[in-house]
């Protein structure tokens, strides 16, 4: 699975913030939901719209993020 293929950045849409397949659920919400301590059964359950696939990408997504995020101070402390 690839999150590229899911996660989408429209800048009229919620202010350009990485959204789920065009919808207006972004990758903050779903990241905070986790945070919050919902599991993905009650998430999915409480938006039927989304998928597994959805919320393993939101990870794959902020996961990827973080590594670029440090790979970018890094070089800049150099």
């Amino acid at each position: 699975m690839s999150y590229q293929n899911i996660i989408t950045i429209e800048p009229g849409k919620r202010g350009g913030k990485p959204c789920i397949r065009r919808m207006r659920i972004t990758v903050y919400d779903v990241l905070g939901w986790l945070a919050a301590g919902m599991s993905h059964a009650e998430i999915l359950d409480d938006f039927p719209e989304l998928t597994e696939e959805d919320i393993k990408a939101c990870l794959e997504f902020a996961a990827d993020r973080e590594r670029r995020l440090i790979a970018v101070v890094g070089s800049l402390l150099r």
